[in-house]
């Protein structure tokens, strides 16, 4: 589904992605682990478009998406969350979820005044399939309260909902586990699960929570320095030497 091709991020002078290769098969949920600083927050922004390499490519369901803007890779079905969530604060979470679906008639004020009974017909498809998003995040006991006032698990599953009211194909979690609460967590890893398994979404996950990782990832991509260190099932990475002691903080005999 996506192909990262020997990419290359370089902030004057600070090279933070560094010859960047892997494969994400369709239908996985891919871990990508790594110290803070390793670079994977710069290399979901250049997959996402919110940054362009300086040198690689990146291939989205065999077509080159290297300079493609992030609108234009929503409309094609790749979409992400932020490890702080987005949210629009003063808005409920029912209205969150219905700004989402592009292409709304009511956003054209022409359409409002001459086609009103459309309008009016897609806002209520919309605000149905908002409320289903809701029930299945098992949120709609909140579904009326200020955005801004949910807590940070609620938040979370909340941007895993955004992304439920797309076409989307392939979504990036950017740390979902930070700030949630380890019952909200469990709940947070069922749902990816599901959405994956029965809903055929690819995921790419970074996160620093081992136990996350373990449960939901094959493969897992550990990066150190802007480089993948080494690739493989969780087992793999984790005992693997350099892993240990570059992200894990031990050594080989501390891991004995």
């Amino acid at each position: 589904m996506l192909e990262l091709d020997q990419l290359v991020m370089d902030f004057s002078g600070f090279r933070a992605v560094n010859g960047c290769s892997f494969r994400v098969e369709e239908g996985s949920i891919t871990g990508l682990i790594g110290p803070n600083g390793a670079g994977k927050t710069t290399l979901f922004n250049l997959i996402a478009g919110a940054l362009h390499p300086t040198s690689g490519k990146i291939r989205f369901l065999g077509e080159d998406v290297t300079h493609l803007a992030s609108h234009q890779l929503f409309h094609k079905g790749l979409v992400r969350t932020f490890q702080i969530p987005h949210e629009f604060h003063k808005l409920t979470a029912l209205e969150n979820l219905m700004m989402v679906p592009p292409s709304q008639p009511g956003e054209n004020l022409k359409s409002n005044w001459l086609s009103w009974g459309k309008v009016k017909s897609t806002e209520s498809d919309v605000e149905r399939q908002a409320y289903e998003t809701l029930e299945f995040l098992e949120l709609t006991h909140v579904a009326h309260e200020r955005a801004g006032n949910l807590s940070g698990g609620q938040k979370k599953l909340l941007e895993l909902g955004r992304t439920m009211m797309t076409e989307a194909k392939l979504v990036l979690l950017d740390e979902p586990a930070a700030g949630v609460n380890r019952t909200l967590l469990r709940k947070l890893e069922k749902k990816i699960e599901i959405l994956n398994k029965e809903r055929a979404y690819t995921f790419i996950l970074i996160e620093h929570d081992m136990e996350m990782i373990e449960k939901l990832c094959d493969p897992v991509v550990c990066m150190a320095e802007g480089r993948v260190l080494i690739e493989g099932s969780f087992q793999t990475v984790r005992s693997n030497p350099q892993v240990l002691e570059a992200y894990l903080g031990e050594t080989t005999g501390d891991a004995a």
